[in-house]
């Protein structure tokens, strides 16, 4: 009788082996969302600063909000400044890396573009 009934659930194997997967996961995503936030952040920034007359002026509103932002992996040197039309268009670019263990590494990169008009 009882070799009819099969036996249902997950092995000790297979939940450790689940708990590792999911371990490593939120481990990545610890270390990766402050710098999602601080890319969030500058975005806000350059779309602040995109009002400003001048490069200079662009450059400076956009470090006056990341001293306040705490901002760190670019600076306004780092901003490319144009004109399209009678708008300016402030953009970025940069990438982050997370060593994670042994020979791997986690890199994201970013770009980021001012929106047009007000």
């Amino acid at each position: 009788m009882a070799g009819k009934y099969r036996q249902r659930g997950i092995s000790m194997f297979t939940l450790l082996f689940i708990l590792v997967v999911l371990g490593a996961v939120g481990a990545m995503v610890l270390q990766a969302f402050p710098s999602i936030v601080e890319y969030q952040a500058a975005l806000k920034a350059i779309n602040r600063a995109k009002d400003e007359a001048t490069v200079a002026g662009v450059r400076s509103a956009f470090e006056r909000s990341a001293a306040i932002d705490n901002i760190s992996s670019i600076g306004g040197k780092d901003l490319e400044v144009t004109k399209d039309g009678d708008q300016t268009v402030v953009s970025f670019a940069y990438q982050k890396e997370f060593h994670m263990f042994g020979p791997a590494w986690l890199t994201l990169k970013y770009e980021g573009q001012s929106h047009r008009g007000r």
